[in-house]
């Protein structure tokens, strides 16, 4: 896989004594999409898991500059996207105060006591997401701190980046190689994949589908895969398809049907309302954890069991 250099110098003109520019790569089709900065702001930086009524952090003063990233890919795990970010702060000289993975840091407490940017530019599972706070200093400069969150979604992965510290030393995150999340080409699903996949297997998973943290709210897309769904089902009134969700096991069983039946009603409600699909071609339920893909004792299996799944009902 290609890699691009983010270089965040410290200014353009490095003063004598003081640390070097700080540089992340990131794989080459990561696409930078928001990015948030206040001149001078206070900001609790986490250094410590979430324990009964909060999380240990330190309370700091600077500019804090907040950017997301989205990699169009999920082949990697959130661990195999962190490493070398970690690794790269090590090289350039920060010290890293706390990690964690999304059951150490506290799941969904912990996830919701840190500022994270909102969907769709940054995506968080709750679980399947890690988490780390660095630090560097200069002698007789200012602390800088950055914290790092990655997680992924079915098919991309998000990195959001929170760097703290003195505005003398503000970094510039834009690279002339990145596009826009919006704006970035990425594969299609063609409608005649989807009406081979279910004439001839029955059944399909939309791999594209993201739904708001916690939540079983469908994201606000587009999704490839429902425009290409609507426009087989439009074609052909007399087919009749149910969506199915699916979970990981993390939960009970109860919990984990209802979210599942809440995520596919979620789907077939914006096929009807903003697509056009005759509200009798559609309907859903929901499993949770009992038709899994693939083993929920590794993040990559639970990845893979979430999700939607389209299955054909027509007889003829």
């Amino acid at each position: 896989m290609k890699f691009q250099r983010l270089t965040l110098p410290l200014m353009l003109i490095a003063a004598p004594g003081m640390v070097s520019a700080l540089s992340l790569d990131l794989p080459e089709n990561a696409a930078r999409v928001a990015q948030q900065v206040e001149a001078l702001d206070s900001y609790a930086v986490p250094v410590g898991p979430y324990h009964g009524n909060g999380i240990a952090a330190l309370s700091v003063e600077g500019e804090v500059n907040e950017s997301a990233w989205r990699l169009p890919s999920s082949a990697q795990t959130t661990l195999q996207i962190m490493t070398p970010l970690r690794e790269q702060l090590v090289q350039d000289g920060f010290e890293i105060l706390f990690e964690c993975d999304d059951r150490e840091c506290g799941g969904f407490d912990f996830r919701y006591a840190i500022n994270v940017l909102p969907e769709p530019d940054m995506h968080v599972d709750l679980g399947d997401y890690r988490f780390l706070t660095a630090r560097r200093a200069a002698p007789g400069k200012e602390a800088e701190y950055i914290c790092l969150i990655v997680s992924r979604s079915a098919n991309a992965g998000y990195v959001q980046m929170t760097r703290v510290g003195p505005e003398d030393a503000r970094p510039v995150m834009v690279s002339s190689s990145m596009q826009s999340f919006r704006t970035a080409a990425e594969p299609q699903v063609e409608p005649q994949t989807i009406q081979v996949s279910l004439e001839t297997e029955g059944r399909l998973t939309l791999e594209d589908l993201s739904f708001e943290v916690g939540s079983s709210r469908l994201g606000t897309g587009p999704f490839d895969s429902l425009e290409s769904l609507a426009a087989y089902l439009n074609a052909n009134p007399d087919r009749e398809v149910v969506l199915v969700g699916h979970s990981d096991a993390d939960g009970s069983l109860e919990a984990n049907i209802a979210l599942s039946k809440a995520r596919a009603a979620s789907v077939a409600e914006r096929l009807v309302q903003e697509y056009g699909v005759a509200a009798g071609q559609v309907s859903s339920d929901g499993v949770g954890f009992l038709m899994p893909l693939a083993s929920n004792l590794t993040e990559e299996g639970r990845t893979q069991n979430r999700r939607v799944e389209v299955v054909l009902t027509s007889t003829q």
